[in-house]
Formats: C-alpha cells, structure tokens, sequence
C-alpha cells in the first residue's frame, strides 16, 4: 500500500454540523445507503466515529447496532477506532462515515476493522471526492482552515485499491452531490456523478481470494486422465 499516513494533525468533526454544509452531506448520504441497508444481516452493525454515529440505518435487518467512538454521550461504546475491544471475526457489518477522511493513518484503522469483521462481512466507507468542487477548492485555498478542507481526500480507485489488498469484493461504489451548498431536491444532486463531492463504496469480505494464484487454478481443474483410460481398457476387452 502506497502510505496514507498525515504527518499533520487532523481533528474529526464532533458532528455533521460542525462542516460546512453537512448536514446536507448527512442527508445525501443517507440517501446513497438507503436501498442497501435492507440487504445487510447478521447480528452486530458497528458504527465508528462520530459521522458514523448520526448516520440513519431504521432499514437494516440487524438488531444490535451501536456507536464506538471517543466521545462520551452519544457513543454506546468508547473506545478507541485503532484498537478496538472485540474479538476477531465478531461483527457483521462496519459503517466508516468519513473515517478515513479525517484519519491520521487510514492504513492501520482499515487493518484493524478488517479483524473485527466476519466473514462475507459487510464495510461500508465514505468520504470526500478530490475530483470535485470541494477538492478543487482545497488545491486552490490551501490555507484554509475549516474542517472539510483539512480533511485528507482519497480517490475511489485508490480506496479500491486498498480494500482489495485486504480481499474485499466491491459491491457497489459512487461519486454523488455534485453542489454541496444545495438541499439535494435538484436533479444534479440526486443523481451520481464522477465530480460528485463525496464518495461510498460498499464491499464484503471473502475467503477465497478474488484472483487465484495460476498453480491453484491449475490445482483446481478436475482431473479425468485416469477415467478416460479405464473407458479405453473397457473397450479393448471388448
């Protein structure tokens, strides 16, 4: 993995609020996830860190979800995202609402829920879109010091990247929210787009590796030397 690690420190927004048009990102993203959360099951949905937190899920099948992050009040458990308190292959599904945006070292936090997930586990992550108003904005006003510029913005290929290093398959992916200062009632809004401003991908996590080493395809082939030759014994004795 080419590394992702900020050398400068990033403060994760306590809230949608706190960003500039943010709750119209909570809302569009909202939206982006609203025809999947009746796909997901299992019995634990984990939702890291604050973003993750005030994201709506009434739709997904799964029972127990709660909130883990550091802040006290609307977390159901504090803890800490790069070292989290369970055990390997316990949770079914892991919501990352800009986590890797606003991560000082996104590498180790996808390490760390990867463990945590179970197999055919469900991630889903989002972010801001570089290839878009908002990341033009940053290149052109570095020197801006409100939190949706401070934040690190990755692009989907190089996410996908990392995700299928760690033998994730993708599910779906988008870029969407084209004008971040609309409400999302026009078109251009709803609709997905390669300049959208914020990103979601959503995968799962299998077993079986998703490119098969040569030698193992190989080994895989089902063999029939030794049948084709007993049905050539059979018809000599005949």
């Amino acid at each position: 993995m080419q590394s992702a690690r900020s050398i400068k420190q990033i403060t994760s927004p306590a809230s949608w609020a706190e960003l500039p048009w943010g709750e119209y990102y909570r809302v569009a993203l909202e939206r982006q996830l609203e025809p999947w959360w009746p796909k997901i099951f299992g019995l634990h949905l984990a939702k890291l860190g604050n973003l993750s937190a005030e994201i709506g899920s009434r739709t997904c099948p799964i029972s127990h979800q709660f909130n883990i992050g550091l802040m006290e009040g609307s977390m159901d458990v504090i803890a800490d995202p790069y070292c989290l308190p369970f055990e390997a292959k316990s949770v079914d599904a892991c919501l990352l609402a800009h986590m890797l945006t606003y991560s000082a070292d996104p590498h180790w936090l996808l390490r760390e829920v990867d463990r945590i997930i179970t197999d055919d586990g469900w991630l889903i992550i989002s972010g801001f879109n570089p290839i878009s108003l908002l990341g033009l904005r940053k290149v052109l006003l570095p020197i801006h010091r409100r939190q949706a510029y401070e934040a690190q913005m990755f692009s989907m290929l190089r996410q996908v990247d990392w995700l299928s290093l760690l033998n994730y398959e993708i599910v779906h992916h988008a870029s969407f929210y084209v004008l971040p200062w609309q409400s999302g009632k026009s078109f251009c809004n709803r609709s997905t787009s390669i300049f959208g401003c914020m990103n979601v991908i959503i995968a799962r996590k299998r077993t079986i590796p998703l490119t098969l080493n040569p030698m193992w395809a190989t080994s895989l082939k089902p063999k029939f030397r030794n049948v084709l030759g007993a049905a050539k014994d059979l018809h000599r004795r005949q």
